[in-house]
């Protein structure tokens, strides 16, 4: 490998997609509109036109761009959710009108100790029992994004299983007591998907995703959920 195809342990072809794929997702290239040449790409990214050629390429897989013979390439980008974030939000109200079916996957869950962090969001104190649930949101038959759970224990322990028949956080919190909650914070941050995450997702690798950390409490203004939940950046935006 040389130094034209890696900087910081990053081959360059992938940060090339990468800052290319958020060019678009920023509006800095509008859907259509076609793309500065391999050459000029190549100047750009001080790298060499094979390396541009590959990055292009895996746009081109994941739809975000097509080439057109003779005469470039061009965004193709598919439509992008849009999901607002607010006092009362709900995925499935933040989307509705925007998709035909969702549901939510219960891919594993457990009783652990809170670590600081989970501890700090849902006002327990360190290694207090909590349920942890790892979960996968489903859109019109497409993966659009994991999510992990905290839950108090001794207030859900069943929770997990509520969530597995329901499928939906918000119907297990009802049928568990909690006929509404709102969100105290948000937290929202970008960064590159791990492994897991690019497999359950059904990324490519390189792909970078919105990170949300979120404290939702109930009307007595108790903390009952603390979340990270990644959804993938040129899928979806978040709208403060």
């Amino acid at each position: 490998m040389t130094k034209s195809d890696a900087r910081g342990g990053v081959a360059l072809w992938r940060r090339i997609a990468d800052e290319i794929r958020l060019d678009i997702i920023g509006g800095k290239i509008s859907s259509g509109e076609q793309l500065p040449t391999e050459a000029a790409l190549a100047q750009r990214f001080s790298a060499n036109r094979h390396t541009v050629r590959r990055a292009l390429a895996v746009l081109a897989e994941e739809g975000v761009v097509r080439a057109e013979q003779g005469r470039g390439t061009f965004v193709n980008q598919a439509r992008r959710l849009s999901y607002r974030i607010g006092r009362r939000t709900r995925l499935s109200e933040g989307l509705a009108g925007q998709v035909q079916d969702m549901h939510g996957e219960l891919l594993s869950s457990r009783h652990e100790n809170a670590s600081a962090s989970v501890a700090r969001g849902l006002g327990l104190r360190p290694g207090a029992r909590v349920v942890r649930l790892e979960r996968l949101s489903h859109v019109d038959g497409r993966p659009l994004s994991r999510g992990t759970s905290w839950f108090p224990y001794q207030r859900f322990p069943t929770i997990d299983q509520v969530f597995a028949q329901t499928g939906s956080i918000t119907q297990a919190f009802a049928e568990l007591g909690v006929a509404d909650y709102a969100r105290r914070s948000t937290r929202i941050s970008a960064r590159y998907g791990t492994p897991d995450e690019i497999r359950d997702i059904a990324l490519v690798p390189g792909s970078v995703l919105l990170v949300t950390e979120i404290i939702d409490v109930d009307a007595e203004d108790r903390p009952i959920q603390y979340a990270l939940t990644r959804f993938p950046a040129d899928r979806l935006e978040l709208v403060v």
